[in-house]
Order: structure tokens, then C-alpha cells, then sequence
């Protein structure tokens, strides 16, 4: 072993491409460098990095990922050769992205809206104006087209090397040719990293080892769901028409008919497509160690019909050979997000991996996560990113089948609610079957499969995709309207489901909970954990089901932060958790005939004397022992009962059965989001690890009297945002979806975050996230929705029941 090889440190990054690098860059501004150490097996970029084709684009509707694009774009346009003296080669051409269709067209006016919000120089055209920048494309049948000029693309090697720079700067120490061979952990949390160089032992790992991370998460006993899949794109020979230009074209992403991306490369043409049919994924178990700087042979069996027609769309092209065939694989997680954060069941143990758009996104994700690894949070929502979203339904075979999907989506119109429909169903709850025979539309959350809404008449039961309403929306109203006139039984199974439990249960859950703890066996307390920079990381309900037993439940998707979160802040205390979400079912039932239908399967006392408001009780329904919550997400009286998986169809038959006389119908989660909006209850779209808890104006689910993770960061932050309630003026046809600019006297002051029509009180609803002198009850707002501003106000009540009686009704 050389005796310069280091034996200890607080970080070990394992990868030495565009995301590692950028992590240790990034971990050296936030002042971590000089304790950090980056092994790549090779040299740096050998992996996929260096094959990138380097685009970047503003064109994005995640309101988080823009933040980052906006900070790469930044990055490799000045900033960071001014930072490291290293030059990066950033090619600032702008591009276009084009539209054939209305689809297409609201697609682009919705990533407006979002532009707005974030500040970006950014505006819908003609076909003209993109003749104009851009003579040569053949623009028959475009509409319009969404132009980014402060885009371009970059060389992806000087990137990684300009960013290696500047973490060596800040003192990071990068080791070359070290294969990494196990990642262990020690019994005293230290990880142990074993290369061919030596060992090295560390506080916090990170594994961003590209299409080796799946294989590499296996040393450590994880489950790290991507599949390498293959993507082409070629260099023509030089185009004589480019030789003349004084300017470098913008970049053309055309998903309809190329499905890919068009670009000058120096004077030569650059072809990349992403084919929507017989993907190709490789390496299913493992990725071959010595395959550094790797290519396939180009398959134009599989490419021809999308490069015909980019030779179609380009006809300059047509003449001219390829001169260069990139064939290489990059890594897809099953919903094509990256994994960034920490991993699933361990302490300490980070993923920057699983990154499709390396050179667009990475930059700016691997900020935050240093953010995340340094300060306890990240400052933009990595709810998408989190690797923790996935649970062990993720198994090999079937992140292959959603690699493949994924990348047949990767230039479809990401439209709202857009339903991944390939390996399912995977955990099916006892009346899936039951409930898709009665017209039920299914999604997926954390595997399980969770009613949407169910079609009636002559509405098809499938998705129906747009940007505008659709015959779905009518479906939903009725819903709503079943629910707050009647009475409506929703699968709401999905939840997760965990028990606290042992001496110093009570002692656990009160010193990580902002809230009162429930005093009383079978009280309720809505409550929000915390991390250490007073950032939310989850909101839950806790139930008192014995003096010394705990039942929490909270969103499908926060399972695993909440049992990490749980481990990971033990002080010692004597404490069993238990996830008991696969094994129980659980329904909601709610409306003004609620307590007639319960009360006629149960015995049980249902008045406000007998079970009051906000508490639990163990019950029998249809001869089952089932735990019965008086409590409403859609702010109606109403009961969510909790019982094991071989209750629930027994249960669910009865109340249907005792319902009929009611009008009782069955109800789904895009219902349940319009009620709770209606009611002014914030959900996890407000409640991210980018806000304290008077951020997000929930302060009055803290107590002032107690201590907990993350109080004094809560309680003493400043108020750069707050979330506010909004009513906006409806148009009839298309009502917004999140991430939409907020206006006051024409200036920006914000984005939203959720947006619903709510039928009941004819308005469409949000929150959004806007500037303190902004969020007034009472102040004039436009939020901007496809492109256009439309008026709205900043409530101070809920628009429905604001004083909350209906919950609280007696018999």
C-alpha cells in the first residue's frame, strides 16, 4: 500500500464521474474538503460521463430540478472556470423545444408558467422565430416552440475536471486507479471501504459509482434500484452549410418526431435519439469492472425510424455520413429520478447515483446533497430524488421492466399525474381486484396500488392525460359531492402503518415531535418530526393505543424516512418499531351519513359522548376487531378504521351493504387531495425538507413547552417564504397543476405548490409559497397558468366549513 493512501476521513466518495466529482467539489464549498476523499477505479469520467452529449436546457416543469438547471447553466457559463481557473467549454447556443400538438402546446405553456416562477429568460414562439435562429430545420406541422436562450451544452470531461479542480482547492483528495472491492460497516458506524490500494475507514460513504452503484449497494447488503440502459447518438461528417455561420444554431429537442435532440458539434451535425419502443438495458446482475470508457455497437435496426426522420427534419443531413456512432449505457431508475440521499435501513451511507441526465442535472443535485450531508438538509424538496421512495418490492427483474418504460418516456409529454402503468400491480391491497371490477383507475405509491378515482356511465376507466380538464375531473366532482352530501368508503391501505412500543416509547416519540404528545390512551395528535436544521421531515398522526404503545401513520411514500428517522435519533431509549403496512388494511369512511352507516356494523357508542372528536378506539365491524379514528382528511365527519389484511373485504362488504340506503359510493385519492384542499389542509407538497414549520405556517402544531430535533432552527428561522392559501378565478378549462409563478403588482413573489379545483366552492384552490408581505389575507394576487395570468386572493379561512364544525356534528 503506498504511504500516501489515506486510512481515515469524515467522507468517502466512491466514483469519479460528473456526480461524484461534483459532490466533492460541492462538499468542499460547504467546508468539508479537507476531510474528504474520492476513490475512482479508473480515471476521472471513464465511466458514462465522458460519452455525455453534454445538453443542458431551462426547459423543465419540476419547480426543484429547475432550481438546479438554473444553477448548472450558471456554473458552466462563467462560474466555475472564475472559481477553479479551469476552463469548461460551454457552448451558450439556446435551444428549442418544439410542439406539434395542443398536448404538446400546453406541455410547453405549463413549463412557462414554471420559467416565470423561477426567474428564467424564457418565452413561447412561432415557427417563424425558430426559422429564423434556426434556417435548416424542416418545421412542417410544428405549432410553436418553447425558446431557452441561455441553454447550451458543454464538454462533459472539462466539466468533471474543472470541478475536480476546485475540490482539490478546498483540499479534497481525489486517488486514481483505486478499485473500490467491499463497503462494510463497522460495529462502531464507521465505514470501511477496501480497495486494491488499501483500506480506508470513514464517518459517511457516499456510492456514486454510476452504473457500478447497484452492484456496489450489494457489498452493503442494499437494494439500489437502476438498470443501465443504452442510448445512441451520432456525428454526422461537416456540413458544408455550417461552415459560413457566424453564430452556433440552437439546440432543437423535437420528442414527437425525433424523439431526441438536434445540435451543431463544432461544424458537424449531432444527432441523439431516446427510441419509444424495444429498449435495450444491459447488465442486469453486473457491471463488468474493467469496462472503463465502454461503447456498444450501434444497433440501427432499433434507431432507424427516429434517425430517418431527424435526416427528414435536418435535411442538410441526409447527404453526409456518420463520422462518429456513440452507443453507451447510463443508469434509469425505475421512475427516472436519481437517487440522491441517504440510503435505505443504514446510517451514514449516501447515494449520489442512478443519474440519467448527468451533465444537466448533476451539478446542481449533488449541491444538495452536500447541503444534506453537511447542514441535515437540502434546500429544494428531494422528495422525487429521495433513494428511500423505493421499499423491497423494488427486486431486480422489475427495476428492469421500469428502466425500460422510463426510458421509452424520456420524450413523451410528462403530462399530470402521468401513470407508470408497466410491473403492476406489485403489492395489491385485499380489494384491489374488488374495487377495479367497480371502475376504480389505480396508481402506484410505495408499491401499493391506491385508488385514483373510479369511472362511471361511459366514461372510459383508464387515465385521461391532459393538461386541461378532462371527463376524469367530472368523475372526481362527483366524488367530492358524494362524500360532502352523503357518505363515501375509501382503500386507503397505502398509508403507512407503524408501532411504537416499550417503556420509552412515549420518551422517543416526544423528543422528536414538534406537537403534544397524545396524553390519553386513544388520543390522537397530528404532529411533525423534524430534522436537525428544523426542516420538516415528515408529518404523521400518532394514536395512544396503550400506555406504553404507539400507532403511527403518515404518507405511503415516507415509510422508510420514517423508520430511519426513528432508528437513527435513538438516545438509548428502550423502544420496538414496527411496520405493520403490508400486513394492514385500512378505509376511510366520511360524509354526514358516516356515523349511520358505522354505527349500524358496530355496536360501539358513535356519539360525541361516546367517541369524541380526535380519538381512537378498538371496535368490532362485521365481527372483526378493527382500531376506529375519528378523524377526516376531507373534513367531514368521519372514522378511518385500521385492521388487519383478512378483515378488511369483510369489513369494507358490510359498510357497503349498510351504506346502500345512504347513496354510500367508493371514492379515490384525487377526491381525497380536492376535500383537503377545500378544507385548507396542507399535504406533503407543503410540508418538504425545504421549510421550518413557520415556513409552512404550522405553528400551531408546535409547542413552545417541550423540546424536540430541530426546535430552535424552527422556531427562530426567518421568514424568506411563507405558505399561503389562494382562491383563483376558474376558466372553465384548464386549472394548474404546481410550480406556477405568483404575481403581485407584476412582480414575482413566489410559486405554488399544490392547485385543485375545488367544485364545491367553484374556485380553484392552492397553497403557494410566497413572499411574507405577500401573503396577507385579503391581498390581490394573478397566478400565471399556462402562460396566462389569472386573479387571485390570498384566504385567511378555509373555503369550506372554516369554523370546522362538520367533523365535530353530534348525533
Amino acid at each position: 500500500m503506498s504511504s500516501e493512501f489515506p486510512t481515515q476521513a469524515r467522507v468517502v466518495i466512491v466514483g469519479g464521474g460528473v456526480m461524484g466529482v461534483g459532490l466533492a467539489y460541492h462538499l468542499g464549498h460547504e467546508g468539508w474538503g479537507d476531510d474528504t476523499v474520492l476513490l475512482e477505479k479508473a480515471e476521472l469520467t471513464s465511466g458514462s460521463t465522458w460519452h455525455a452529449a453534454g445538453q443542458i436546457t431551462h426547459s423543465t416543469s419540476s419547480f426543484g430540478l429547475g432550481k438546479c438547471v438554473d444553477y448548472n447553466i450558471d456554473l458552466y457559463s462563467g462560474a466555475l472556470e472564475a472559481d477553479t481557473g479551469q476552463p469548461v467549454t460551454w457552448h451558450g447556443c439556446g435551444s428549442f423545444r418544439l410542439a406539434y400538438t395542443e398536448d404538446e402546446m400546453d406541455w410547453l405553456r405549463h413549463t412557462l408558467s414554471v420559467g416565470r416562477a423561477l426567474g428564467f429568460n424564457i418565452e413561447l414562439v412561432s415557427p417563424a422565430k425558430v426559422a429564423e435562429l434556426h434556417p435548416f430545420y424542416n418545421l412542417d406541422g410544428v405549432l410553436g416552440a418553447l425558446h431557452t436562450p441561455d441553454d447550451g451544452h458543454v464538454d462533459p470531461t472539462n466539466v468533471t475536471m474543472s470541478m475536480a479542480a476546485g475540490a482539490r482547492q478546498r483540499g479534497v483528495k481525489i486517488v486514481r486507479q483505486c478499485l473500490a472491492k467491499n463497503i462494510t460497516q463497522d460495529t462502531n458506524g464507521e465505514w470501511v471501504v477496501e480497495t486494491n490500494k488499501g483500506t480506508i475507514r470513514c464517518e459517511h460513504v457516499v456510492n456514486a459509482g454510476g452504473t457500478y452503484a447497484r452492484q456496489m449497494g450489494e457489498w452493503s447488503g442494499l437494494q439500489l434500484p437502476m438498470t443501465s440502459m443504452t442510448h445512441h447518438y451520432f456525428v454526422t461528417e461537416p456540413v458544408p452549410q455550417f461552415a459560413e455561420l457566424d453564430t452556433e444554431l440552437p439546440v432543437i429537442r423535437d420528442d414527437k418526431k425525433v424523439s431526441g435532440y438536434i445540435r451543431m458539434e463544432q461544424r458537424r451535425g449531432l444527432i441523439g435519439i431516446y427510441e419509444k419502443e424495444n429498449p435495450n438495458s444491459v447488465w442486469h446482475d453486473h457491471c463488468p469492472w474493467d469496462y472503463e470508457n465502454w461503447l456498444f455497437d450501434a444497433d440501427y435496426d432499433r434507431i432507424m425510424p427516429y434517425l430517418e426522420e431527424s435526416l427528414n427534419r435536418m435535411p442538410i443531413f441526409a447527404e453526409l455520413g456518420i463520422q462518429r456512432e456513440v452507443h453507451g449505457a447510463i443508469s434509469h431508475p425505475p421512475d427516472g429520478n436519481p437517487l440522491i440521499g441517504p440510503a435505505p435501513g443504514v446510517r451514514n451511507y449516501w447515494c449520489c447515483c442512478g443519474t440519467q441526465i448527468g451533465i444537466g442535472w448533476g451539478p446542481g443535485l449533488t449541491r444538495e446533497l452536500a447541503r444534506w450531508m453537511v447542514h441535515g438538509a437540502a434546500d429544494i424538496s428531494m422528495r422525487e430524488y429521495d433513494p428511500r421512495r423505493f421499499g423491497s418490492y423494488a427486486t431486480k427483474d422489475w427495476q428492469v421492466v421500469k428502466a425500460e418504460e422510463d426510458y421509452c418516456l424520456r420524450h413523451e409529454i410528462p403530462f399530470p399525474h402521468f401513470n407508470r402503468l408497466a410491473g403492476r400491480p406489485i403489492k395489491p391491497s385485499p380489494l384491489h381486484e374488488l374495487l377495479k371490477s367497480k371502475g376504480a383507475v389505480h396508481e402506484e405509491v410505495y408499491g401499493f396500488e391506491r385508488p385514483r378515482w373510479f369511472a362511471k356511465g361511459d366514461v372510459v376507466q383508464q387515465d385521461h392525460y391532459s393538461f386541461n380538464r378532462t371527463a376524469a375531473d367530472d368523475m372526481v366532482a362527483a366524488e367530492v359531492k358524494l362524500v360532502r352530501e352523503a357518505v363515501g368508503l375509501m382503500d386507503v391501505t397505502a398509508f403507512t402503518k407503524v408501532t411504537v412500543e416499550g417503556p420509552d416509547a412515549y420518551a422517543l416519540l416526544d423528543r422528536l415531535t414538534a406537537n403534544r404528545m397524545p396524553q390519553k390512551v386513544g388520543s390522537i395528535t397530528l404532529t411533525h418530526m423534524l430534522n436537525r436544521a428544523g426542516r420538516i421531515e415528515l408529518e404523521t398522526t400518532i394514536v395512544r393505543m396503550a400506555q406504553d404503545r404507539f400507532y403511527l401513520v403518515c404518507a405511503a411514500f415516507f415509510e422508510q424516512r420514517l423508520l430511519d428517522h426513528l432508528d437513527q435519533h435513538r438516545a438509548g431509549e428502550d423502544a420496538t418499531v414496527t411496520a405493520l403496512s403490508a400486513d394492514w388494511s385500512a378505509l376511510s369512511l366520511n360524509g354526514p351519513k358516516a356515523r349511520a352507516v358505522l354505527g349500524a356494523c358496530t355496536d360501539a357508542d358513535l356519539s360525541n359522548l361516546g367517541f369524541r372528536w380526535l380519538s381512537a378506539q378498538e371496535i368490532t365491524v362485521a365481527g372483526h376487531s378493527v382500531w376506529a379514528l375519528r378523524m377526516s382528511y376531507a373534513g367531514e365527519l368521519g372514522w378511518e378504521l385500521h385492521m388487519p389484511n383478512a378483515a378488511c373485504l369483510d369489513v369494507y362488504n358490510a359498510l357497503m351493504a349498510a351504506g346502500d340506503a345512504f347513496g354510500i359510493g367508493n371514492y379515490g385519492a384525487f377526491a381525497m387531495n380536492v376535500m383537503r384542499m377545500e378544507k385548507g389542509f396542507k399535504g406533503a407538497g407543503e410540508l418538504t425538507n425545504e421549510v421550518t414549520l413557520a415556513e409552512a405556517d404550522v405553528l400551531r402544531f408546535a409547542r413552545t413547552d417541550k423540546d424536540y430535533l430541530g426546535r430552535d432552527k424552527t422556531l427562530n428561522s426567518d421568514l424568506p417564504w411563507v405558505c399561503a392559501y389562494l382562491e383563483i378565478t376558474p376558466d372553465g378549462v384548464s386549472d394548474g397543476h404546481g410550480g406556477e409563478a405568483v404575481m403581485m403588482d407584476g412582480q414575482v413573489v413566489g410559486s405554488t405548490a399544490s392547485v385543485a379545483y375545488g367544485p364545491t366552492v367553484g374556485k380553484i384552490l392552492a397553497f403557494a409559497y410566497i413572499k411574507p408581505e405577500a401573503a396577507e389575507p385579503g391581498t390581490a394576487l394573478e397566478v400565471v397558468i399556462h402562460g396566462q395570468p389569472r386573479s387571485a386572493s390570498v384566504l385567511g379561512a378555509p373555503a369550506y366549513d372554516p369554523d370546522s364544525l362538520k367533523p365535530r356534528v353530534d348525533a
